[in-house]
């Protein structure tokens, strides 16, 4: 279940992303057996247990609690999982749009009685571990988790959390910096104009320049329109100046309290320790509550119900006349218990994911639109359901055409049913979730959970995905037409339905700003020659506040003595395949699943195919190859594998700035039973791509650049920071190529070609220098059971690849070759051969200056600046974080609204 949600605002920050954490699980039983010694009826530390349940499926035990005098509910997930989370989260359900959630969310974050300096989250994160450290706003909660593999991080991350949440300052000057203010453009001179700043109200200015974000807005307010979710949580720019600093304390005195609130625990610390510290230092100082925030169910309709709203003029898309978007939306009351929800969530999968599913084929193959736009949640306590389904880059005279495009499916499903090969894929994909360990498995959890137990439904339920299953099996035997008949229940019989239409109007940023011109005429002309003063020193006081050195000291941090001296030795063998392909295998305790990848250098690819190279990445695997066409590969995909990929690659040499290793990534992952069967499609897809189907191909290109199109007002600063790195390195130039702007431009132009077929034609010449083992490399990560099978399914595989038939033409680029790292080194031991990696320099490329701006139609300035300095090895680079690198070379680049500053 998704939250009735249509965006999360993430705030805080994260320290480490899930690729460089280096979280251990292990198939112990430890952490489980402890907490399954608790017993229902309990008392711990002011909790009393109220159900102690075993999860086999995920290898966890849940603990279920409540606090005695408070009512605060608990949830702690007992797993053999050294990166531990927590989580706290409140329902808050807003009235109006003022975004009072959103504020609230960042100002708890600016201090808190215990430590009142500014920004102690940002200031924890170099006196932390952290793996994660975030917050989040939903449309009816929010939600504040951490996690750390170190006891006393926990601990110390922990105080920090509880009192920004429970005791917050909330002082003036921090809501009118996160909030919104009046402030003259020049605090320093009163005599420049008075204009509309704050983080939340720009933040949500920036977010309604995406179009999808409008579109789901929209949607989700006209489909429930009778409480909560009629609103705008995260705020809306014309409502957020209406919300008062007494307004924002008093939401939190109503929703941030104990009795509104549920807490989080995953992994393998001690459950005791974590109850002990939340009722001392945060829940013993509270007396239950009533909090009034639960949401009514809404009133269903009698009939459908059908609107039309406007947004902005997408300036990438490749057909202006082709920027309709229109979707029809369900709300599907009486989802009684959590198997309903379990149902309704694989009825709307079969539904809508993947090329398989009855309304991708309807409407992306009909050729009306360029995008795909589906969505599902479930509100657990008024038993209530939204689906709807859409498509973006219509042409405003075929809107009616993909209304009955979409009911005509339906009819089409109730005669037809689904055929069981997509059924078993969709039940294959739940069971392979449930066995793949991602070292952010907690925070999945948590944010799994979150909208079923937000409205006080069961959340160990919905962690019993193996017994939900066998019941849907069960469903299916007794009775074939139990899907058919769910449809008719939901959709054909459901006068609940909204049809709604937005299209672009090419004065919307004009009426947009004319109306918060209009706001803030308002404001000013109510202000009283004293609130002006007022203003005017609020500002000089905020910027003095903003500029001045904060003390930490009060803040918690690790000491030497409480990290672990040593960190566990993972061990790596090197072989060769087929006699010369390295292989790297790992074992490890992966719960049955292999996980495989491949790469594949790209040092003789001619210059001219390099942009191509995304595009060719996306496609290999949705095109068909072998005997299968791309329908059955989907389907195979689907049945025996977690997912298939290819993505373009660029790897800086550690050692030298000018240096990189540029290729294409292979990756994928299947339960061991279906190794040979993935391996198998790998060898048909290196040594048979189809490249051969048109309409399709061209299908799959719409959509990636509408992707690439509806990215960038959402996205701007990382187009801005990839784009000011490209005169620095060749490695940032290249990058550029594969993921900047200029990747987003030649999506753009290909979609607007007559004839797509010049370009399908590049796509084997680019196979000839990719998909050969000269110059591969691969990995596997198993457990010690399965490395045999999984060699002899390498070995297999790699014989099968056929050998370059591209010959090395220099240009002005130069292959160097490097051996990759072998022996121990940090928290790595390799052995076996030596592996030799192709690099590539260009001894033309000389660094320089560059500033560059994008002028593009969005009310929201994106900004980045990118320095030269050291490359990692070099005993300069940790202290290059405040200065110029060698020869104090920049670049800058910026995607800005009409109006906005140059960088």
């Amino acid at each position: 279940p998704a939250p009735l949600d249509t965006s999360t605002c993430v705030c805080a920050y994260t320290k480490l992303s899930s690729s460089h954490t280096v979280a251990t699980w292990r198939r112990g039983t430890a952490a489980c057996e402890r907490a399954l010694q608790h017993e229902v009826g309990e008392r711990i530390h002011g909790f009393t247990v109220s159900q102690v349940t075993d999860i086999p499926e995920l290898s966890l035990t849940a603990v279920k609690l409540s606090h005695d005098s408070t009512g605060a509910k608990y949830l702690h997930l007992a797993r053999e999982d050294t990166n531990n989370l927590f989580s706290v989260q409140f329902r808050t359900t807003p009235l109006d749009s003022t975004g009072v959630p959103h504020v609230l969310e960042h100002t708890v974050l600016c201090g808190s009685q215990k430590y009142p300096c500014r920004d102690p989250f940002f200031k924890m994160l170099n006196r932390s571990l952290s793996t994660f450290m975030n917050a989040f706003t939903a449309s009816d909660y929010t939600l504040y988790p951490f996690s750390t593999q170190n006891p006393k991080d926990f601990q110390n991350l922990l105080s920090v959390y509880l009192d920004a949440t429970f005791f917050p300052c909330l002082r003036e000057l921090d809501f009118w910096q996160e909030g919104w203010r009046l402030e003259h453009e020049n605090p320093r001179d009163p005599q420049t104009p008075l204009t509309f700043k704050g983080v939340v109200f720009n933040e949500m200015k920036g977010a309604f320049t995406d179009n999808e974000r409008i579109f789901s807005q929209h949607l989700q307010n006209r489909l429930l329109p009778d409480h909560t979710y009629s609103v705008i949580s995260g705020g809306h720019p014309l409502c957020i100046p209406d919300l008062t600093w007494e307004q924002l304390k008093q939401f939190h005195a109503t929703h941030y309290h104990p009795s509104n609130a549920r807490f989080f625990t995953y992994g393998n610390f001690p459950l005791e320790q974590h109850l002990r510290q939340i009722h001392e230092e945060a829940l013993s100082k509270f007396e239950k509550i009533k909090p009034n925030t639960a949401v009514p169910t809404q009133k269903p309709w009698d009939k459908p119900r059908e609107f039309q709203i406007t947004c902005g003029p997408d300036a990438l898309a490749a057909d202006s006349s082709k920027q309709t978007t229109v979707g029809v939306g369900f709300l599907l009351p009486d989802i009684t218990d959590t198997f309903e929800a379990f149902t309704l969530n694989l009825l709307s999968s079969l539904l809508i994911s993947g090329p398989n599913s009855p309304f991708y084929k309807a409407l992306i193959e009909s050729g009306l639109g360029t995008d795909f736009s589906p969505d599902v949640g479930y509100n657990g306590s008024t038993r209530e359901a939204y689906f709807s389904v859409g498509l973006q880059g219509v042409a405003e005279q075929d809107v009616q055409a993909v209304r009955d495009i979409i009911d005509g499916t339906i009819e089409e499903v109730l005669q037809k049913g689904f055929e069981d090969d997509q059924i078993e894929a969709l039940l294959h994909k739940i069971e392979i979730q449930m066995k793949h360990q991602s070292v952010s498995f907690g925070l999945t959890l948590t944010s799994y959970i979150a909208p079923c137990w937000n409205h006080d439904g069961d959340p160990v339920d919905l962690l019993k995905l193996g017994s939900q299953v066998a019941r849907f099996r069960q469903c299916l035997r007794e009775n074939p037409g139990f899907l058919q008949e769910k449809v008719k229940q939901y959709f054909k019989n459901n006068p609940h339905k909204l049809t709604l239409s937005m299209k672009p109007d090419d004065k919307y940023f004009e009426k947009q700003t004319q109306k918060e011109t209009e706001k803030l005429k308002q404001k000013i002309d109510s202000l009283s020659p004293k609130d002006k003063k007022q203003i005017y020193e609020k500002g000089l006081e905020l910027q003095t506040q903003q500029s001045k050195a904060q003390d930490t000291s009060c803040l918690p941090a690790l000491k030497v003595s409480d990290i672990e001296p040593t960190i566990p030795l993972t061990h790596l063998e090197v072989a060769l395949a087929a006699g010369e392909t390295p292989v790297q295998y790992c074992a490890q305790p992966t719960n049955g699943v292999v996980y495989f990848r491949a790469f594949c250098s790209l040092h003789t690819l001619p210059e001219e195919l390099r942009p191509y190279v995304p595009l060719f990445c996306s496609v290999l695997t949705k095109l068909g190859c072998g005997l299968l066409d791309y329908r059955q590969q989907a389907q195979q995909i689907e049945l025996k594998t977690g997912g298939m990929a290819a993505s373009p690659h660029v790897i800086p040499d550690g050692t030298h700035l000018d240096v990189y290793e540029q290729g294409v990534l292979f990756s994928s992952f299947c339960l061991d039973r279906n190794l040979p069967d993935m391996m198998h499609l790998w060898s048909e897809i290196f040594h048979s791509p189809c490249f051969e189907e048109e309409e399709y191909f061209r299908v799959l290109v719409t959509m990636c650049a509408q992707e690439l199109s509806n990215g960038v007002p959402d996205s701007g600063h990382l187009y801005a920071m990839v784009r000011a790195g490209r005169t620095l390195t060749p490695a940032g130039d290249l990058q550029e190529t594969f993921s900047g702007m200029d990747q987003v431009k030649l999506m753009k132009r290909m979609v607007g070609m007559s004839d797509v077929r010049q370009v399908l034609r590049k796509l084997p010449h680019i196979t000839k220098h990719v998909l050969n083992r000269d110059n591969m490399r691969c990995s596997v990560n198993a457990t010690p059971q399965q490395m045999s099978l999984a060699e002899k399914e390498v070995e297999k595989f790699v014989r099968n690849v056929g050998r370059s038939k591209a010959e090395w033409k220099p240009g002005h680029l130069s292959v160097v070759e490097k051996p990759a790292p072998s022996g121990s080194s940090g928290s790595t031991h390799i052995s076996g051969p030596r592996v030799l990696r192709k690099l590539i320099t260009d001894p033309t490329f000389k660094p320089h200056q560059m500033k560059t701006h994008f002028l593009l139609p969005f009310p929201v300035n994106h900004v980045g600046e990118c320095v030269r300095t050291a490359p990692y090895t070099d005993p300069d680079h940790a202290r290059c974080g405040g200065g110029e690198g060698p020869g104090g070379r920049r670049a800058a680049a910026g995607l800005e609204g009409e109006g906005g500053l140059r960088s």
